[in-house]
């Protein structure tokens, strides 16, 4: 044993929900390398001999709870990866309200307990959560599947934006209580990426602060760039870290607080706006 093992996986069942593709995928990948046991849950079909495959729709309550039934525990690493993009129907659900009906059903079941550590993928288009505090505050406060869906299309909040605003203020809520039971969550909020999602979304999600990337030379995050971060936010060498929303965007967001790279400054600006 040495002291660099805190950063493996070993005698460790990890779950990957959205472990498919993208993201998802890089972080299955990192977690058999650092020999983990992996469970991949998704709706797409998962076939690898190396993982354990169970089908889930997160914007179906019964399909989560039939998922968390056949998964069992425990499970000492959660990574929340799927998301989609705006125009899905659900996308409240499948960005947020399923991940966290996920966790919820881990924890009362006990599958996730003490030493076990969840990691969320938010996305730098969160950056201003603290900004808009009260009103997440509402909707995080309606713990109710369907009841906090019906809030979010009322509001005009069931959108990519306001499910990573709600991510990211889902983990600093909830930090205390978790690591009460001996949890902890964590969150990164990746720039843009180069995944399925990314391409499919391509004029908007990986033209954002391509100026930046020119002058510094440097391209969108692969996913395996992206993955490695999630995974070290649950592994035991971040016994520390609970709480955090970690931005993993190459430091666009730093350079345009800082006024380092000016081009930058309004649209750190607008992301810190209440919307």
């Amino acid at each position: 044993m040495s002291l660099f093992d805190a950063f493996r996986y070993d005698d460790r069942r990890a779950l990957v929900v959205g472990g498919a593709t993208g993201m998802g995928a890089a972080v299955v990948d990192v977690l058999l390398s650092a020999g983990a046991e992996v469970v991949v849950m998704d709706r797409a079909t998962v076939d690898r001999d190396e993982v354990t495959f169970i089908g889930v729709d997160l914007a179906d309550r019964a399909s989560i709870d039939v998922a968390v039934d056949a998964c069992g525990g425990p499970v000492h690493s959660l990574f929340s990866c799927a998301g989609v993009a705006d125009g899905t129907p659900g996308i409240e659900k499948i960005n947020f309200l399923g991940h966290r009906r996920l966790i919820d059903r881990l924890v009362a079941d006990g599958a996730l307990g003490r030493g076990s550590a969840i990691g969320l993928i938010s996305s730098a288009a969160g950056f201003g959560w603290e900004q808009n505090l009260e009103l997440l505050d509402e909707y995080l406060a309606i713990t109710d599947f369907d009841a906090a869906s019906v809030w979010a299309h009322e509001h005009g909040k069931a959108d990519y934006l306001w499910s990573k605003l709600a991510i990211n203020a889902y983990v600093a809520r909830e930090a205390f209580a978790l690591l009460q039971k001996g949890i902890r969550i964590n969150a990164t909020l990746p720039g843009p990426t180069d995944t399925p999602l990314a391409q499919a979304n391509a004029d908007t999600w990986l033209t954002f602060a391509s100026d930046y990337r020119d002058a510094v030379g440097t391209k969108p995050s692969t996913p395996l760039e992206q993955a490695y971060p999630l995974v070290f936010l649950a592994s035991d060498a971040a016994v520390g870290i609970t709480g955090v929303t970690l931005v993993s965007d190459a430091g666009y967001f730093s350079a345009g607080m800082s006024g380092s790279f000016e081009p930058a400054t309004g649209a750190v600006e607008f992301m810190r706006s209440v919307f």
